[in-house]
């Protein structure tokens, strides 16, 4: 009973992890101060490739997963999930009309800067449950345990670079995205510190061991 209590409060956590991951790109989105720096990326290679901004976040998804996989990151049911229901949760939200569409600047920013933190702590319910993390948050933690660097400091270089190469790939780039660019990483550094997690620290399981942690018998 004890066991199956375990893995039902890791999938309660990992769902929930998802839904603040969601409400938060939702919060940033309808705060109207223009696409996050991984969107204007997606824009840019819509434009260069022809293919649809979903199809291009899809393709950079895997690229990431690949990365990831390079930097010693294991691919894990939760790689997955998130890449299936981050999605779906965000439609669902949208669709609901939960979240108004900012048209006042300062507004804007609070919804912004709260959909930052929001990010961060959906990230620790979801990556702590060590059964591997997003494309994106995998390159991440990736990326700051190869050079041992914070992940405020490999947030923010991720979205100021791929918010540079999306520009000249002739993405739109909007005040949001500059603040995103370079708050984000700050954000989530510091919801970390406040929660006392260390990303870094977590060890993932495989698809085959996450899926086994996770089924109810």
């Amino acid at each position: 009973m004890k066991i199956m209590n375990n893995k039902i409060f890791i999938l309660f956590r990992l769902l929930l992890g998802f839904i603040l991951c969601a409400t938060s790109t939702v919060l940033m989105l309808n705060s109207n101060l223009g696409l996050s720096p991984w969107d204007v990326f997606h824009q840019g290679v819509s434009g260069l490739t022809g293919i649809t901004i979903g199809q291009a976040s899809i393709m950079v998804g895997f690229v990431c997963v690949g990365i990831g996989i390079i930097l010693g990151e294991k691919v894990g049911f939760g790689t997955i999930l998130n890449m299936i229901l981050v999605g779906q949760f965000m439609d669902i939200i949208m669709n609901m009309n939960i979240i108004p569409v900012s048209n006042n600047i300062l507004i804007s920013i609070i919804m912004m800067l709260i959909g930052m933190f929001i990010m961060g702590l959906g990230c620790v319910l979801y990556i702590g449950c060590g059964i591997g993390c997003g494309p994106r948050d995998g390159l991440m933690v990736g990326l700051s345990k190869k050079f041992n660097k914070s992940i405020k400091f490999i947030r923010s270089f991720i979205e100021i670079s791929v918010l540079i190469l999306g520009y000249f790939l002739g993405g739109k780039v909007g005040l949001g995205t500059v603040i995103t660019a370079i708050a984000l990483g700050y954000c989530i550094q510091l919801t970390f510190k406040i929660c006392r997690f260390d990303v870094t620290k977590v060890k993932h399981k495989s698809l085959s061991d996450g899926i086994k942690k996770l089924k109810i018998n």
